[in-house]
């Protein structure tokens, strides 16, 4: 009987078990389904944000570009040498060709003086329009890389590696560019009015004082980067034309000198002074080109120059920066430049937390922990790149050689890591914005950390 009733009670405790197990499998079933109904409408929730601002036609606010002009900086600073020089040598051409479009329209045009010279500043959009939607790197434009200098974003030697690059790049585009119009013979059209048209062109320019080829570049990239400028508000193709054609028009229908284009424009009438079926159709003796050589050329770009980066990167950069990114970028920039601190010291309010030999201070490895281990109870919370952000964080709390490349060479250390090059601009700059956008709101002494630590002025 015993046995009976041991054997009768075991089906009984199995069919427990087997709802036990049952129950524990749905509950697990409902908890997946659950994560991945979160985890979809998190995505589709993103979806829809990036849909909605790539739909909108309103233009980007003034800060906003101060910021997008600001990250684009950075990007250019960290832009590998071989790109820079490919891209400067097509801006180069893309310039050259602006100018060679404005020379031909402008020849024998039978308008009036005001009216050649706007068809002739029209024509001249082409080279910045081929930069900007096409893709190059333009010295002028580059100017405005001051925009990152000034926030300790981008190291001086960054500044001027890649101002020399591109400078250098963009003549080169531009004297082969001379060279290869001229075997075309197109200078001969119009009973070689197109030549004389350069050649008186080129005169003169090489015939402008310092002073006035200085006040004629300041001019000129104020009006250069006032375009850029517009083009990082504009949403579409067409508004970034637009940005281009008014201030690009008014300043080569002004005069005003453009370094860059003259790498064509003079090169160009150099070629051409030793024809003498040119000097002939511009009614001009040899004895009045005796300028029109190749130390004229640098007599030219030396003052345009200088007048190009006090227009672009003082007039235009420097002053957007006061505006819009000073009151929040000084602290920062006092905390990667130490030495300003005795410049401007009523600036600095916070002193950072100081990480020893590359290791990480007690509190900001406490923080970066809590950081990832409330953000991974809730991991449909954070986008591609806020997951990318705390993977880089928490390697960079464990492993000091890591944090010793992030600071040397941000490029190549986040290189493994799933971010878009404008969201490794921003981490390796240490932008406060955009990391707490994808985090929260950062306390002390994380806060400040990231602020010295990756905004160093070695980067």
């Amino acid at each position: 009987m015993a046995n009976n009733r041991k054997k009768g009670t075991r089906p009984a405790t199995s069919t427990l078990n087997n709802k036990q197990r049952n129950i524990g499998l749905d509950f697990s079933e409902m908890l997946r389904v659950r994560q991945e109904a979160v985890e979809t409408a998190s995505r589709l929730e993103t979806a829809i944000e990036k849909v909605g601002r790539v739909a909108t036609t309103e233009a980007y606010t003034p800060f906003e570009v101060a910021q997008k002009a600001e990250a684009v900086g950075i990007a250019k600073g960290t832009r590998d040498t071989w790109s820079t020089i490919l891209l400067g040598i097509l801006a180069g051409v893309f310039i050259g060709l602006g100018a060679m479009f404005c020379t031909l329209v402008t020849t024998d045009a039978g308008l009036g003086f005001g009216l050649t010279k706007l068809l002739g500043g029209l024509a001249f959009c082409l080279g910045l329009i081929l930069v900007v939607v096409a893709g190059a790197e333009l010295f002028t434009g580059n100017c405005l890389m001051t925009m990152s200098w000034m926030s300790g974003r981008t190291s001086l030697a960054q500044l001027l590696r890649n101002w020399g690059l591109v400078y250098f790049a963009n003549l080169l585009g531009g004297l082969s560019l001379a060279g290869l119009m001229f075997y075309t013979y197109q200078w001969a059209f119009n009973g070689y009015g197109v030549g004389a048209n350069a050649l008186l062109i080129a005169n003169a320019k090489v015939n402008l004082s310092f002073g006035s080829a200085l006040a004629r570049g300041i001019l000129c990239n104020a009006l250069v980067c006032l375009a850029i400028w517009l083009c990082f508000s504009a949403r579409t193709v067409t508004g970034k034309i637009l940005s281009i054609l008014f201030p690009i028009t008014a300043f080569v229908a002004a005069g005003f000198e453009h370094s860059i284009a003259n790498m064509y424009f003079i090169p160009m009438g150099i070629l051409l002074a030793s024809q003498p079926a040119v000097l002939g159709a511009a009614g001009v003796a040899a004895d009045s080109v005796l300028n029109l050589t190749w130390a004229g050329f640098v007599g030219n770009l030396v003052p345009v120059t200088i007048g190009n980066i006090i227009g672009g990167g003082i007039l235009v950069g420097a002053i957007y920066w006061l505006a819009y990114l000073g009151r929040e970028r000084t602290t920062e920039l006092v905390t990667a430049r130490p030495w300003l601190r005795a410049v401007i010291p009523n600036l600095v309010r916070a002193k950072p937390v100081a990480s020893v030999a590359g290791h990480l201070a007690e509190p900001i490895r406490v923080q970066i922990a809590e950081l990832m281990r409330a953000n991974l109870e809730e991991p449909a919370a954070l986008d591609r790149g806020g997951k990318a952000l705390l993977a880089v964080l928490g390697r960079a709390r464990d492993d000091s050689d890591f944090l010793a490349k992030l600071a040397e060479n941000p490029e190549q250390t986040l290189r493994d890591y799933d971010l878009t090059s404008e969201e490794k601009a921003a981490l390796s700059s240490g932008d406060i914005q955009w990391i707490e956008s994808k985090l929260g709101i950062l306390d002390e002494p994380l806060r400040t950390w990231l602020n010295g630590r990756l905004a160093q002025e070695k980067w």
